[in-house]
């Protein structure tokens, strides 16, 4: 999985605004706060409030504000919101019209890729905006991994 530059600046932008003590926070002040040129602050801004993450305010004292409590949003919402879904591979939609690839059912790899998107996804989703910017708080890798057949799945 690749981070878009799209999705680390949306990401800068949101620690602003949960940092925020006020709630409203204008798109030049985050962009300027969190190293974001203006003209893509603005892009992300719409995003953002298309995915419910932010609210838009117009007028002098006008800006954008969460949307959403940090102590409940996960990286993970952010993250696909911005982005599109997680994904490592392409083993689920890389069929005609996006249907699972034609390979998957004979192909080694496909649990094994499965997998790890899945643990990507539970490690993305394990941390709220609240715990990973106002705590401090990350979420640490505890798993531990062991071989089965290739019946059991991933």
């Amino acid at each position: 999985m690749d981070v878009s530059r799209k999705t680390d600046y949306a990401l800068r932008m949101i620690a602003e605004l949960v940092a925020n003590e006020d709630g409203v926070l204008s798109v030049r002040t985050a962009a300027r706060e969190s190293g974001v040129p203006y003209s893509f602050a603005r892009s992300i801004q719409r995003d953002l409030a298309a995915a419910g993450l932010v609210s838009n305010s117009r007028g002098a004292a006008g800006g954008m504000r969460l949307a959403v409590d940090p102590r409940k949003t996960t990286l993970l919402q952010v993250v696909e919101a911005v982005q599109g879904p997680v994904t490592l591979s392409c083993c689920e939609a890389s069929g005609a019209d996006g249907a699972p690839c034609p390979n998957r059912a004979q192909c080694r790899y496909a649990s094994l890729w499965c997998g790890a998107e899945g643990l990507l996804r539970a490690y993305f989703g394990s941390v709220t905006l609240q715990q990973l910017l106002a705590e401090g708080l990350l979420p640490r890798a505890c798993a531990t991994f062991e071989l089965a057949s290739g019946d059991e799945g991933a």
